[in-house]
């Protein structure tokens, strides 16, 4: 397949396995572009294929100027996703100028834009809709990601190519491993047991007992075929939910993690009572650095989603989770 497209972010998290899963459909012109700083990163692109590699610092500019040619699609993952950045400056520059960008030079080109949102944009609601109502973000992050979204909205009607936003909840799954205390609880819940032999959790907040906050989970492999099928259906642009629709508790999470090690250790399973009275899972008192910051329930809508046409089913969390621990174990021993 000799169509060019073009990942942000190709070494991180997402964006390398969308690199991935392009690579699993045969398509290997694939322009990465990220920032290497972190230089742990390479590891997630050293068994992926693609024809070059770019740092963001000249790719922007470039870009803008038409220096790779036809691009039939860029997968923009690239951004600052540190919630606890306070240099509104930096988020701004880095997350909605760079997406601004790209937005103006793909709408004279007319390649496609398939970028990352987030679920920070709804911060402090209850209600996890794409409308304006409930948009209501904590921290500048899930404001950069906000304003992006509302000028892909302003623009949407006179554009003549796709751009679809996805707004992220809580992804977890391979490659991640970089991201230090960003990464996901299942992976932190991993290390915890495997180092400690029992895994923390926050307890009791807003009314929500010890372990029983929620969020909406969202295995990787999930998130990348939403991806994939919008690549597949050119004609499908605006702003989505991207979960699993399905709000799970934390408990849920260092449950499915114990009982998929225990599995691969040939022990039988527990029940989460049985984990909590041997130990396994304990409950430490909720930060007061996270009060009145933190958000103790999350669901998607998914309706805009199905209502397009998207009908990927979701991983629940046992069953995302047992395949990462596997992943996790391999690379172990590995």
């Amino acid at each position: 397949m000799s169509s060019r497209i073009i990942v942000t972010g190709a070494a991180g998290f997402i964006g390398s396995n969308l690199v991935k899963g392009l690579n699993q459909r045969g398509y290997t012109e694939i322009i990465a572009v990220d920032n290497l700083k972190n230089s742990s990163k390479f590891h997630n692109l050293t068994d992926l294929t693609i024809c070059d590699y770019v740092d963001k610092t000249v790719f922007y500019e470039a870009f803008s100027k038409g220096h790779y040619g036809d691009v039939e699609a860029i997968f923009h993952q690239g951004a600052c996703s540190d919630t606890m950045e306070h240099d509104g400056q930096y988020m701004l520059a880095n997350n909605y100028a760079t997406s601004k960008a790209l937005l103006d030079r793909c709408a004279v080109t007319g390649t496609r834009l398939l970028y990352a949102s987030s679920a920070a944009t709804y911060g402090g609601s209850t209600s996890f809709r794409e409308e304006a109502e409930f948009e209501k973000p904590l921290n500048v992050y899930g404001y950069s990601k906000l304003l992006f979204d509302q000028v892909v909205r302003q623009a949407e009607p006179r554009l003549k190519t796709q751009v679809a936003g996805f707004r992220y909840f809580n992804v977890y799954g391979p490659r991640e491993q970089h991201k230090g205390r960003m990464a996901s609880v299942a992976f932190h819940n991993f290390n915890q047991y495997m180092a400690e032999g029992h895994v923390r959790l926050f307890g009791e907040y807003e009314g929500y007992a010890a372990g029983q906050q929620l969020r909406d989970f969202v295995f990787i492999d999930d998130v990348v075929a939403v991806n994939l099928w919008f690549f597949d259906h050119p004609d499908k642009s605006g702003v989505f939910n991207l979960g699993s629709g399905r709000a799970q508790p934390f408990n849920d999470v260092a449950h499915s993690v114990v009982n998929a090690v225990r599995h691969n250790q040939g022990l039988s399973p527990l029940s989460l009572e049985e984990m909590v009275q041997g130990n396994i899972l304990h409950y430490i008192p909720f930060p007061d650095a996270l009060r009145g910051k933190y958000q103790s329930f999350t669901q998607a809508d998914i309706s805009r989603l199905r209502a397009v046409g998207c009908d990927h089913v979701f991983a629940d969390v046992n069953a995302g989770v047992t395949r990462y621990v596997a992943d996790l174990l391999a690379n172990r021993a590995a």
